[in-house]
């Protein structure tokens, strides 16, 4: 109370968001301090927001991996390093450079290093199988890629079709000392986990960084609209495309994110279980760049599919946040050793990438006694477009509010539907991407004349203004919060000797959320279903690989010929008599 009128201070957040929400009423149901509009700029660049952060916090803990603390000092001179190397190669604005990881401690000074000099980063999962990634670098054109050693093999198996001046091997111990190198051991001679590769000429990360630190640091002038990164997606049309996003796009998603966060977090500092690989769009914002910007530290998990080596680490020490999926917020309730974890210190349970299951959330809210914030976002829009608050009591199945300068509208075509109406879920606002690498027709087709964005997502909005997402318009399929396109897995199923015909849906699974299924019309009788497997598995990666495979004399289809996959569906779902 104000100690001079008796009254509550002011809150210019609220005065602003008052005037505006008559025609946004999201804003009403915002925190308090909350501004209803943000300066996109006004944090600069990734770059700046990182230096910021490592000036003001040198000693804090910035990283940990398999027991090993790197302090933001120590992280900001390896990035340096990692720049300083690039730009000695001639590597800088516009130019391209892939990375290859999974959340090992290498990936964060890897990743801000490139963007020190300049350079735009190509995220690439580890486990595509090299016609993947074949696709990717010529599509992004990147010339340089940082590896884990562990992957290795699948470069080897696309040099045919790609250049690569320069190949960077990373391995799982790299910065963490004497202990990396205990760490390496096991990799490669206990666990076997190095698969044989071939790469003449390649360089290793000691190298680069030893290089990068006697080479002398010449600053790049790093600007708000420079690509910070190719950020690839199926989009809502399928077709492998890279969103561009800037310097701009990203950090004014980070700061969306650290005002709403900081009404429920407080200042820290914060310690955050980055269990998300740091090369989907979810943990690179929420987690890493959010974290930099708060002054936090990621706990890194190289690997969440081990969950009992997962339950251990939780074991070790108090966290205050934890972001995931649906699936691994499963896997973690139902885990043994899990009801010795500490979770006194936790603040924060934030989820995304895929709709969380009302029963998920209500056991790890038994377990923890935290409810889990749902939020809402995808590739394009860096990714955060809106959030529940962090004052919920339990699990509401919204996703939230749009964040500040985030304008939602709910369309059918071109028309805007009254609250309580479905309709596409269409949103403009400074963490919209630049558009489509090189894709300009692909980026027309998202796009409205007015400047928003199609999700694609069909949603409602509440009447506090909540948005509830009801279906997606496309035929996605989300495995563990990752894309998966039918046309791509039909083009690579069909491929396989003894199919004439396949259709792919997704159905409903609890592990995963939704599981690949594909109808297939054989022309050789003895196929089998472990022939359609094997097949898969080496042409797509794991979560594209169709788990359910069933044979049909025919498939449903329109009077001109094309598949009905909505009528599959149906009668997936329909009661067997």
């Amino acid at each position: 109370m104000s100690a001079d009128t008796g009254r509550a201070p002011r809150d210019p957040a609220a005065d602003e968001r008052l005037e505006s929400s008559a025609a946004k009423p999201w804003l009403s149901s915002y925190p308090p301090g909350v501004p209803a509009t943000i300066d996109p700029g006004a944090a600069g660049t990734l770059v700046d927001i990182f230096d910021d952060t490592a000036k003001r916090y040198p000693d804090r803990p910035a990283l940990e991996s398999f027991g090993r603390r790197m302090t933001y000092g120590e992280l900001a001179g390896h990035a340096a390093a990692v720049g300083s190397w690039l730009a000695e190669a001639g590597i800088g604005r516009g130019d391209r450079v892939a990375i290859m990881l999974p959340n090992v401690m290498a990936f964060p000074p890897i990743m801000f290093g490139v963007l020190m000099a300049g350079a735009t980063v190509v995220n690439v999962n580890p486990l595509y199988t090299p016609r993947e990634l074949s696709g990717q670098l010529r599509d992004s054109g990147a010339r340089t890629i940082f590896v884990l050693e562990n992957f290795a093999h699948t470069v080897q198996a696309v040099l045919g079709e790609v250049t690569l001046d320069r190949i960077v091997i990373v391995k799982p111990g790299d910065l963490l000392g004497f202990k990396g190198g205990v760490i390496n051991l096991v990799s490669r001679y206990v666990k076997k986990a190095v698969p044989a590769y071939d790469l003449p000429g390649t360089i290793s990360l000691a190298t680069v960084v030893k290089a990068g630190r006697a080479a002398p640091r010449v600053p790049v002038r790093v600007t708000l609209d420079d690509v910070a990164f190719l950020q690839y997606t199926g989009g809502t049309t399928g077709v492998a495309k890279g969103a561009m996003l800037t310097h701009r796009n990203v950090a004014a998603n980070v700061v969306q994110c650290e005002l709403w966060l900081r009404t429920g977090m407080g200042d820290g500092p914060h310690i955050m279980v980055t269990a998300l690989p740091l090369y989907h769009i979810f943990a690179l914002t929420c987690c890493c760049m959010v974290l930099v910007r708060l002054g936090g530290c990621q706990l890194l998990i190289a690997n969440p599919r081990d969950i009992p080596g997962f339950v251990k680490t939780l074991q070790t020490r108090p966290f205050t946040c934890i972001s995931g999926v649906n699936t691994l917020y499963n896997a973690l309730a139902r885990a043994p050793g899990m009801k010795e974890v500490d979770f006194s210190k936790l603040t924060l349970c934030v989820a995304g990438g895929m709709a969380t299951q009302s029963a998920v959330a209500e056991a790890w809210k038994r377990l923890t006694g935290k409810p889990i914030v749902e939020g809402y976002g995808l590739s394009e829009t860096s990714p955060v477009l809106s959030i529940n608050r962090l004052d919920i009591e339990a699990f509401t199945g919204t996703i939230g509010y749009p964040v500040s300068s985030t304008e939602v509208s709910v369309r059918v075509g071109d028309r805007e539907v009254p609250s309580g109406e479905a309709g596409e879920l269409c949103a403009r606002g400074p963490q919209i991407m630049a558009g489509y690498w090189n894709r300009p027709d692909e980026t027309a087709k998202v796009m409205t004349a007015d400047g928003y964005f199609r999700t694609g997502d069909v949603a409602v909005f509440e009447p506090d203004g909540a948005l509830r997402i009801i279906d997606r318009m496309k035929d996605m399929i989300l495995v563990s919060g990752f894309n998966v396109y039918p046309n791509e897995v039909e083009e690579v199923v069909a491929g396989c000797p003894g199919i004439a015909e396949v259709a792919v849906i997704g159905l409903p699974d609890e592990r995963s959320g939704e599981t690949v299924a594909a109808y297939i019309v054989r022309s050789d009788p003895a196929l089998t279903e472990q022939d359609v497997v094997a097949w898969s598995r080496e042409r797509l990666a794991p979560y594209k690989v169709p788990h359910r495979i069933v044979f049909r004399e025919a498939l449903p289809k329109t009077n001109v010929g094309k598949v009905l996959r909505r009528v599959l569906r149906e009668e997936t779902a329909a009661p067997q008599t």
